[in-house]
Order: structure tokens, then C-alpha cells, then sequence
């Protein structure tokens, strides 16, 4: 069976990370993702870190299983062209800074007048207004006004960290991919398309809340400095290799201090329950990581899992890809693009028992299928070459 989004047709304007990673995630449910770029200005990423053959890494990570074309937006040509092609989709999504779309001539009021129930996606950085919309943004500058960085040093007085991860990006595409079949589902019911507005800082504190937020929770009852929670990470060294360990309930202590053969701990007041374990996680962790010091990682991976105490092994990221458990799970595949070669990806995270998710297509050369996309819509070859004469298409 094809994906479950199979016949539902998204024109996809976006580059970098955060959009073209919402549409790969819509693309591997059977979505038939359009890839827009610019003639002479194509995706950022196309050039960005490792790169094999014409691609890179980053660029095939993110743009697998959609169709590529090329316009110039600026020429009226291009842009009617575009528009033709938006009269066939059911998703339009970009992610210019604000104003940009307008200016070009494609914003939300001139795509709705070719399709009047189309789903209008924009992700932006901070927004469509306030003293920062205007701004160009990366991922660390989100990490850095969001929190996250202050969250990521453990308190509000130490050095901020950045997470080293494009966090930001990938949580807004992964919110963008939900939002949209959100709203496809609502116009399956009304008939009514809408505009879904994401920005990056948004996506990064609805997901900090949560969990990280606590202190500023209770109106009126606000923590004006974050208390400073352990400096030790739950990683601890071995006589071998690292592991982790978490403890978090009554039963995983008393099993975990049976295990390190520390009874005392289980009678002593500053760790008789989660919450004093929390209040004294400094000492409680050293403590930890003191004993985990007495033996080899083989060891206490195997007694503390014979114990059901939570743990694993700290891998690095050749190792992760050939750990029995990510093997067992079929997480990683290999499969062979027309240009790159043979690349290394893994399948979509969300299995459905009626579909299994396809590799349709690698991640498209620049303009790939122009010649293709433009013929669906009308566009006979005589035009097209007209088109590529005067540099509106490749």
C-alpha cells in the first residue's frame, strides 16, 4: 500500500533544515513533495558540510522523496508558473522572511486565488511581527533567546551551552509536518483551507515548557534566578567505557544500591525519597559515579539490567549504527542514488501497520524535474524552451 498522505500534493518553497525536513517527513508518508528553487540561487544546504558526487550530506538528509524544479520568481513567467503548479497542490509551504513572499507576488492571497482551500504554511524565525521578525536567524541564535542555552549550562549563573544539535530546526519541521496534516484533516471535514504560521522561537519554548519551565509556572510565584541542578550528567566512567545510568523510582534505587552493594544509602535521609534524591542529585551522583568506578562496563550493564535499573552504553555515532537494538528495529537502511551512490539513511520514525513508507526518490539535482512537472501542468516543450532561453527555468 502506498503512504497514508499518497494523493495529497505539496509545493514545497523551502531551504536549509526546518521546512525541507517537515516536507521529507510528509514526503516519506507518500506525499508528493515539488521542490521550488531558485534558478540561480538554489537551497543553501545543496553547498553546506560533507558532500559526495554534487550532494551533500546535509542536502540528501533532508530532501529525499520529492520532485525537483527551478524557477526564476521574479520574472512573471516563473511566477506564473508557480501559481499553475499551486493550482494542483493541496500544501503550499515557505519559509522567506516575512514580507517576501508578498513582494515576489506569491503570498497567501495570490496562491488562495488559484486554489481556494489550499493549506498556506510559513515558517518564520521569531514571527510576523515584533522587534526581531525582521531578522535573519540560525539555529543557535533560537537556542540562545529561547533558554535553551541557559537550560543546557544547568543554571541561569553558569556559562550558556549550545546544544549540539540543530534542535530548533528539526523540532520546528517536525511541529510544521504535524501542524499541516492537522489542518488537511480539519478541511477534509469543512471544505476550508488555512494559514498555519510557525515561527522557530515558538516551536522551542511550547516544547521547553513541558518540562523545563517549572520555575516560571505559577503566576505570581516565579523563581527570578533558576537553582543550579547537578553538574554531573547521568554519564558516568567505568573501568572501560562510559555508560548511563537513571534511577528514578523508589524500586530503582533500592535496586540500584543493592546492586553497587551500598546499603547504607538506603537509610540515608538525603535519599529516602525522589524528591530529597533530587535535592542532593550532587552528592548522590558522585557517589554514583565512585562506585561505577570499581568494575568494567560489561559488568554493570549486565547486573544492573538482571536488576531492572535503567541503562546503556554510551555509543558514538559509528558505534550507534550497528547496535543490536537499533539492527533489530531496521532503523538504518542503504540505498543506492543515481548520483551520490551508495548512502546510508534512516526509514521514517512512525511505522503504520497499512503502509510501508517508500524510498520514491533520492533528493533531487537542481531543477531535476522541471521539464517533467511543467509538462503535468500544460506546459509543452516549444514554451518550455522559451522559458529556459531567457534563464526563468533550467
Amino acid at each position: 500500500m502506498p503512504g497514508p498522505l499518497h494523493g495529497y500534493r505539496i509545493l514545497d518553497l523551502t531551504t536549509v533544515i526546518s521546512g525541507p525536513f517537515a516536507t521529507m517527513l510528509l514526503g516519506d508518508q507518500g506525499a508528493d513533495i515539488i521542490k521550488v528553487e531558485s534558478v540561480t540561487a538554489p537551497d543553501h544546504a545543496r553547498g553546506a558540510g560533507y558532500g559526495e558526487q554534487q550532494f551533500t550530506a546535509t542536502f540528501l538528509n533532508n530532501n529525499r522523496n520529492k520532485r525537483g524544479i527551478s524557477l526564476d520568481l521574479k520574472s512573471e513567467a516563473g511566477k506564473a508558473a508557480l501559481l499553475k503548479l499551486a493550482a494542483t497542490a493541496d500544501v503550499f509551504i515557505q519559509n522567506f522572511r516575512p514580507g517576501v513572499v508578498e513582494r515576489l507576488g506569491i503570498g497567501e492571497a495570490e496562491v488562495r486565488k488559484v486554489k481556494p482551500d489550499i493549506i498556506y504554511a510559513s515558517i518564520s524565525g521569531f514571527g510576523e511581527s515584533g522587534p526581531m521578525s525582521h531578522k535573519p536567524v540560525y539555529d543557535p541564535i533560537i537556542q540562545a533567546i529561547s533558554g535553551l542555552t541557559t537550560i543546557q549550562a544547568g543554571s541561569d549563573e553558569e556559562r550558556p551551552r549550545l546544544v549540539r544539535t540543530i534542535l530548533p530546526d528539526k523540532l520546528t519541521g517536525m511541529t510544521t509536518a504535524q501542524a499541516i496534516c492537522a489542518a488537511l484533516l480539519s478541511r477534509a471535514r469543512t471544505g476550508e483551507g488555512q494559514h498555519i504560521r510557525i515561527s522557530m522561537l515558538d516551536a522551542v519554548v511550547a516544547f521547553l515548557w513541558s518540562s523545563d519551565m517549572a520555575g516560571q509556572t505559577f503566576v505570581g510565584k516565579e523563581v527570578s534566578v533558576q537553582r543550579a541542578a547537578t553538574f554531573i550528567d547521568l554519564i558516568y566512567a567505568t573501568q572501560t567505557d562510559y555508560i548511563s545510568v537513571s534511577a528514578m523510582s523508589n524500586k530503582q534505587w533500592t535496586a540500584l544500591c543493592q546492586v553497587l552493594d551500598k546499603p547504607d544509602w538506603l537509610t540515608d535521609e538525603r535519599f529516602n525519597s525522589p524528591a530529597q534524591r533530587d535535592r542532593n542529585a550532587d552528592a548522590r551522583l558522585n557517589m554514583t559515579q565512585e562506585a561505577l568506578l570499581g568494575n568494567t562496563a560489561a559488568h554493570w550493564l549486565s547486573v544492573l539490567d538482571t536488576a531492572g535499573v535503567p541503562c546503556a552504553p554510551v555509543l558514538t555515532r559509528k558505534n550507534m549504527i550497528n547496535h543490536p537494538q537499533v539492527l533489530a528495529s531496521n532503523l538504518i537502511f542503504e540505498a543506492e542514488h543515481p548520483i551520490a551512490g551508495n548512502i546510508r539513511q534512516t526509514r521514517p520514525a512512525a511505522r503504520f501497520s497499512g503502509s510501508v513508507p517508500e524510498m520514491r526518490y533520492g533528493a533531487p539535482l537542481h531543477g531535476e524535474h522541471t521539464q517533467e512537472l511543467l509538462a503535468e501542468i500544460g506546459i509543452s516543450a516549444e514554451q518550455q524552451a522559451k522559458l529556459r532561453e531567457h534563464g526563468i527555468i533550467k
